[in-house]
């Protein structure tokens, strides 16, 4: 069945321009790990977007740089979008945008023990908690009566809590993601998980809107991102087996798997892509292009252990509970 829908993928993704017509996108964004940086660290979101690009047939480069250059180096048509952008009113008077093809979400974390489910940020009043210098969080999450600690990284922030320098840390749920695969005992001795983002934003890859045959690449784009979901190349860029998502676009999102291996039981703590629900004893599963209700549905021949981190294995630049 895999070979089937990937073939009728191959039909989908022939590049839709021709080589007289075909684009090519200077592309620029500022460092932002994991999701942008510079060449030779984990690029999570260029690495989607160079995905879907190349199998749209659009040629393109990226530029790193400050993000202040960013915005004025495509306001002034040094280039031609950016690979990674939040969408608002004012850069939607300029830019195209592609549907989202990735999140930002920033959830709580503390220590063993403590509460970490809050509605409410109010309810931090007079606690340490840590983010990250020069982050755009935004005047209506940092409430003015919390006690913001500003470090220069996740794995700083992550160590100060862990010593007991912070009450709560605000991090990146992909990163969290990772620690689960490779840290999985250890998050569950030592750290406090929360369920709900308290920040939630979309990703999108976005133009100039004077680009030519622009709505065609915004198109094509959207297209690509939804047959990487099918065919396992996003859980492949990100790295995770299971990833939540809406692979068939009814509106109801599947936990869809990268491989065959599909683990002796249920997946715990699947990824969200966009932040839905939390996942459920009847939640959907996409495997191998078949779409099955509930885990008990799954066959049994695809209940295969997941590969084991290999020993040593540390991810590619994310957080470590490092114990003193």
């Amino acid at each position: 069945m895999r070979q089937l829908i990937l073939i009728v993928l191959v039909l989908v993704t022939n590049p839709i321009f021709s080589q007289e017509s075909k684009p090519t996108l200077r592309l620029t964004s500022d460092i932002w790990p994991p999701f942008t940086n510079v060449e030779g660290q984990r690029t999570i979101a260029l690495d989607i977007v160079e995905m879907a690009l190349t199998r749209s047939g659009i040629e393109f480069s990226f530029q790193i740089q400050e993000f202040t250059e960013v915005i004025s180096g495509i306001n002034e048509k040094k280039y031609e979008g950016s690979a990674a952008l939040w969408i608002n009113s004012e850069r939607q008077k300029s830019l195209l945008f592609s549907e989202p093809y990735l999140q930002n979400q920033l959830i709580l974390v503390g220590r063993k023990g403590i509460n970490v489910n809050f509605s409410d940020l109010v309810l931090l009043e007079g606690k340490k908690v840590g983010v990250i210098e020069d982050y755009a969080y935004g005047e209506s999450l940092l409430h003015p009566n919390v006690d913001w600690v500003y470090g220069k990284s996740d794995q700083e922030n992550l160590d100060r809590l862990l010593a007991g320098q912070l009450d709560y840390i605000l991090v990146e749920a992909l990163l969290i993601q990772y620690l689960f695969r490779t840290q999985l005992a250890d998050v569950k001795n030592y750290l406090s998980v929360g369920v709900r983002p308290l920040l939630v934003k979309t990703l999108h890859f976005a133009i100039r809107k004077d680009i030519s045959e622009g709505d065609k690449i915004i198109e094509s784009f959207n297209q690509e991102i939804k047959n990487m979901i099918a065919d396992g190349s996003y859980n492949d860029i990100l790295d995770l087996s299971w990833i939540h998502a809406d692979v068939d676009g009814d509106g109801i999102p599947e936990l869809v798997l990268e491989g065959e291996a599909a683990g002796l039981e249920a997946p715990a703590n699947p990824y969200n892509v966009f932040y839905s629900k939390p996942v459920g004893s009847k939640d959907r599963y996409y495997i191998d292009g078949n779409i099955y209700e509930g885990w008990e549905n799954v066959p049994s021949e695809s209940k295969l252990a997941i590969p084991k981190v290999p020993p040593g294995y540390e991810g590619k630049g994310e957080l470590k509970i490092r114990l003193k």
